[in-house]
């Protein structure tokens, strides 16, 4: 499992959770909320794990210029000696809501050792065009980023965007800060514009919703296996469910436990 793996699961989601009203053409409105999902092994290929179990949760605040987005995600894995390992990982951003500025945070633990840790600021020149990233951890280093780069939430606004229009592939750059080798590559596939129905959840009720997969790729590396994978379903507001994420060894189910609205303060 790479580093930022597990930030990488829950940029996948919560970054997408603070969809602006405005963006992909849509007319529902952002999606600030609080959400809990419970993490079951779906699949082991072979590897040193044999059983996970887990926890994620998060939440997206309306901080007014932008969007807060704070959350962790836990996991207790069993090897196959039958020892247990508990991973943890803690996320927090502040996207800008026009998409040029953006802040990170990420630390990932085992047991109680910090295996992977990143601090700092990115912005854009304006939209579409290129950019820079500063870190200051793990150490002091700038990254450009090219033109096109796009934080989570405006990379989710595209891929909701592009769904919604009916289009099945789509390639888009990512600057995320969960880990310290700059901008990756990305690529979806939409499976599907689902139409709105009833949901037990009143946020997600008469929504519609595309079905999802994203790979990661290095970009600097020009990689050509992904380094993580993520499926899932999107509701038009960017709230996300029935996660199924790869994590090459194996694979993890994330199904939303808890839901919850939080109110726009601006």
């Amino acid at each position: 499992m790479r580093p930022s793996a597990l930030a990488a699961a829950v940029v996948a989601l919560c970054a997408s959770a603070a969809l602006p009203a405005d963006a992909a053409g849509l007319n529902t409105a952002s999606a600030a909320h609080r959400a809990i999902y419970d993490l079951t092994l779906a699949s082991s290929r072979g590897g040193e794990i044999i059983a996970a179990r887990g926890t994620m949760g998060y939440e997206v605040i309306d901080a007014c210029d932008g969007w807060a987005v704070r959350q962790r995600l836990s996991m207790t894995l069993t090897n196959t000696e039958g020892q247990n390992v508990q991973m943890v990982s803690d996320y927090a951003t502040w996207e800008s809501k026009d998409g040029l500025k953006f802040r990170f945070h990420m630390k990932q633990t085992t047991d109680t050792a910090v295996t992977s840790q990143t601090d700092g600021d990115a912005k854009l020149e304006r939209a579409g065009g290129p950019g820079e990233a500063h870190y200051t951890v793990p150490e002091d280093t700038t990254k450009p980023l090219p033109a096109g780069t796009l934080f989570p939430m405006a990379h989710t606004s595209a891929i909701l965007a592009a769904a919604e229009a009916g289009k099945k592939f789509i390639a888009l750059p990512l600057f995320d800060g969960t880990d310290d080798s700059g901008g990756e590559d990305s690529f979806v596939v939409a499976l599907d514009w689902k139409k709105p129905e009833a949901n037990k959840y009143p946020l997600l009720s008469n929504l519609p919703s595309t079905r999802v997969r994203l790979a990661f790729f290095d970009h600097a590396a020009k990689g050509e296996v992904p380094t993580y994978q993520v499926g899932m379903r999107y509701w038009a507001n960017g709230v996300a469910d029935n996660l199924q994420m790869d994590f090459g060894d194996f694979v993890m189910d994330a199904k939303m436990a808890e839901l919850t609205p939080l109110p726009h303060k601006c």
